[in-house]
């Protein structure tokens, strides 16, 4: 269980902190909810406390994570699927585990792909959130502004701008 301050992530939203435990009335009983505000936007969400793990919350990575991440990213070795629907699906529930080193293979697959062939709108917009959810996770876990996590993973796949 969580505690209140504490800084989590919800898969495809990115980095929130814990800002308050709370009670509700959910089908005739009491539920408790974290109420989590993501800090890139201050969207509020509701996760109940007893499906946060299966919703994919967690704590954000420890810096010592963060050469892990790179280093995945820096990979240039993966067969990608031809079929656009497939690859799309695949890549999506990746993002959906809310493991930074699944959305960092998803970030590779598609810096790589976009190297060789025009990306689909939804590979763009997937491209750039998958961008700012690792750029987000490592600035917060390393305590570095947005401008150098940005820049040291857009080092790590190639500066693929």
């Amino acid at each position: 269980m969580y505690r209140t301050g504490t800084k989590v992530v919800y898969p495809t939203h990115g980095v929130g902190w814990i800002e308050a435990i709370e009670n509700k009335e959910v089908g005739g009983g009491p539920q408790a909810f974290y109420v989590v505000r993501i800090i890139g936007n201050g969207m509020t969400i509701l996760v109940p406390t007893k499906n946060a793990k299966r919703v994919g919350l967690r704590e954000v990575i420890e810096a010592s994570e963060i050469p892990k991440i790179l280093a995945i990213l820096k990979k240039n070795d993966l067969v990608i699927s031809s079929n656009w629907n497939r690859r799309f699906k695949d890549n999506l529930e990746r993002i959906r585990t809310g493991s930074l080193f699944e959305v960092a293979l998803v970030l590779r697959k598609l810096v790589l792909l976009q190297k060789e062939r025009s990306l689909s709108f939804g590979e763009k917009t997937m491209l750039e959130n998958v961008r700012r959810l690792i750029v987000s996770e490592i600035s917060h876990a390393s305590g570095i502004d947005q401008e150098r996590a940005r820049a040291l993973v857009e080092q790590a796949v190639g500066n693929y701008r």
